[in-house]
């Protein structure tokens, strides 16, 4: 995805809206969306020059709490109301949406920012031979499972090597 500078989209939302350009034409020059240079003229017209300025930061589970409340109190879409309280993309709004409908308020007020610090190793997944997903859990009960039946097995042939043996030698025997 390409950024734009403040310069470039201060330029296009002055083209619209002084020149009576449409977004479709401007959006087209600087080969983005029409969408994207809507939503800054947007931007522009609810805040001004400041609507248009990057603005990227972390924001406390109160006012995420109360941006999905409002959106949903007032019947607005996510872009608008991302543009109503001056977060850059609605996106985020609606991964907000998304914790607040799944896991309640209280999801939003935790920081999942970055990596996670462990992986635990029973979410690692190996397939089998059949082709079906397993966890680490049951790929390690399936070797020690293998790995018994084939001590069994070589004690089977074991036993009955030595019974061929004390055949042969019987019957050498005899003779």
């Amino acid at each position: 995805m390409t950024k734009f500078t403040h310069e470039q989209r201060m330029k296009a939302v002055l083209e619209v809206v002084e020149n009576h350009m449409s977004c479709n034409s401007i959006g087209k020059q600087l080969g983005c969306g029409e969408t994207l240079v809507r939503r800054w003229v947007k931007s522009y017209e609810q805040f001004g020059v400041e609507g248009i300025i990057l603005k990227h930061g972390t924001y406390s589970g109160e006012f995420k709490q109360h941006v999905v409340e409002y959106m949903h109190e007032k019947n607005l879409s996510l872009f608008v109301t991302a543009a109503l309280f001056g977060i850059p993309n609605g996106t985020t709004v609606a991964n907000w949406e998304r914790l607040y409908y799944e896991e309640g308020p209280q999801a939003l007020y935790r920081n999942n920012r970055g990596r996670k610090k462990n992986m635990q190793s029973d979410r690692k997944i190996k397939e089998n031979s059949t082709g079906k997903i397993q966890s680490a859990n049951q790929v390690e009960e399936d070797l020690i499972s293998e790995v018994q039946r084939l001590r069994m097995e070589n004690e089977y042939l074991k036993k009955l090597n030595a019974l061929v043996q004390e055949r042969i030698v019987r019957e050498n025997g005899k003779k």
